[in-house]
């Protein structure tokens, strides 16, 4: 693989970049055991708290401690200010797009997109066809992927507008960050994240339907079962309002109401953490025993809102990918301020063949996959994996997108033979409502083993704290 960029050290010097300059002069300062100390205390507490998530196909077990490391991510203002720009761009316009191709589907009709990318897509809902949604906003909440590659160039990896996850961890580790070294923070300008909650508590009332004043607001989960329960519950709990399941709920006369010790109480708008199949088992999957029957009746009568919107998966399929910056064009008359990863799209011959032919050098992606399955890495992968990929490949192209094997730049992390370096995302999220906002930074992710490039958390990623600092 390429060289990659190096978050902490820059360039052939490898002078501490200027921005790290207070913490690596704080950190050659700590004896070894202070830190190691530290460390456990920090695995101590997440595990008192149950901060877990499920690692599928672990033998070791379905739950597992979230992995924490105590180096931050640091990313000066201004960093921070261009990064801020693009992402408010791209939601934008990808909120405009979902509205459009649910009404006068004018992108279609310029010719920009052809239309079997949407109609054929699994996460397209007919039925949210002319559905008007309060403020044309579709993704409330969406959790946008930016990777770093070649000299520090900010690309986004992908977009994440159906059930984004991760929020709590951002919350968490800059907590624990906090307790564990409050002298950090002493002398460090740094950006605070901690309000998030009450942005989105206030972001999902400005979306309540016409003529409620006071809505009432409730997070929907599929349950304990699911693997980011702990991130329904606390957000449930930090913005103060009920975390309810499908059966808490019932609809009546194109309302809907909570079951309380009271009596019913309406409700205005679901924060809902389950897919569109889930969600109503009369309009969608019959045998779901997640959702509440006559949940779609209410949603198109205008009486409740879902954040984020039915149908909103359209606009996050990898498949769509690469239409985001012509929607940037065609909606804002803008030239997009973030970057894609250059994409192949093996639905068309061309990009198949070239992708068939370079298959051990590319990262091919199933255009429904997420949590980092159903993917090739090819450099990393055998000769057999690649055949067997070919195969699949060959069968449903148009299951299939590939991309460049980025060199993702990588950030000073405790392992078990001290600190190295370990490649990282970023997943800042974005809150769509009566404006667009977020809080400073977002959950950065770092992929444990040495050379891997999967971040994600379902397959032994970790988390560190991202800091942004303020001028």
């Amino acid at each position: 693989m390429a060289a990659y960029f190096n978050e902490m050290v820059g360039g052939e010097s490898g002078q501490v970049r200027e921005h790290y300059h207070a913490f690596d002069a704080w950190l050659q300062r700590q004896p070894p055991e202070r830190i190691e100390r530290k460390r456990a205390e920090a695995d101590l507490t997440f595990r008192r708290v149950g901060i877990t998530f499920a690692v599928y196909g672990d033998g070791a077990g379905t739950e597992r401690l979230i992995p924490f490391d105590t180096i931050p991510r640091i990313i000066p203002a201004h960093e921070w200010t261009a990064l801020q720009a693009g992402l408010a761009q791209r939601v934008q316009a990808l909120n405009m797009f979902v509205h459009d191709i649910y009404h006068d589907q004018n992108i279609i009709k310029a010719g920009i997109m052809p239309a079997q990318q949407i109609v054929q897509n699994a996460q397209y809902r007919p039925e949210m066809q002319g559905i008007s949604v309060p403020s044309d906003i579709y993704a409330h909440i969406a959790g946008v992927d930016i990777v770093r590659a070649g000299q520090g160039e900010f690309y986004v990896l992908e977009d994440n507008l159906r059930v984004p996850s991760g929020v709590s961890y951002m919350l968490e580790d800059r907590k624990m960050m906090m307790r564990l070294f409050p002298e950090l923070f002493a002398h460090h300008r740094i950006a605070p994240v901690e309000h998030y909650p009450d942005m989105l508590l206030e972001n999902l009332r400005s979306v309540a339907p016409t003529g409620v004043n006071d809505p009432t607001v409730v997070v929907m989960t599929p349950g304990m079962y699911n693997s980011a329960y702990f991130e329904h519950a606390f957000l449930a709990q930090q913005m103060g309002v009920e975390l309810v399941e499908g059966k808490d709920l019932f609809v009546d006369a194109d309302q809907v109401w909570m079951r309380t010790i009271r009596g019913p109480k309406r409700v205005d708008v679901i924060y809902r953490r389950l897919d569109d199949d889930f969600l109503d088992p009369l309009a969608f999957r019959p045998d779901s025993s997640l959702g509440v029957p006559g949940l779609l009746s209410a949603y198109r009568a205008g009486r409740v809102t879902l954040a984020n919107a039915i149908g909103t998966g359209v606009a996050d399929d990898k498949s769509i990918y690469p239409f985001v910056p012509d929607m940037i064009k065609f909606y804002l008359s803008e030239q997009p301020l973030l970057n894609n990863v250059p994409t192949w799209q093996c639905r068309k011959p061309d990009d198949l063949s070239y992708t068939l032919a370079n298959l051990d050098k590319l990262v091919v992606k199933e255009v429904h996959g997420a949590g980092g399955y159903g993917m090739l890495i090819g450099p990393a992968a055998s000769k057999q994996q690649i055949e067997d990929f070919r195969r699949r490949l060959i069968a449903k192209p148009e299951g299939y997108i590939a991309q460049p094997t980025l060199a993702l730049s990588a950030c000073p992390t405790y392992v078990e033979n001290g600190i190295a370096p370990r490649h990282i995302d970023l997943r800042p999220f974005v809150l769509s409502g009566k404006t667009i906002s977020m809080v400073p930074g977002g959950l950065t992710r770092v992929a444990l083993q040495e050379g891997s490039l999967v971040v994600n958390s379902s397959q032994g990623g970790g988390t560190k704290d991202t800091w942004i600092l303020e001028e």
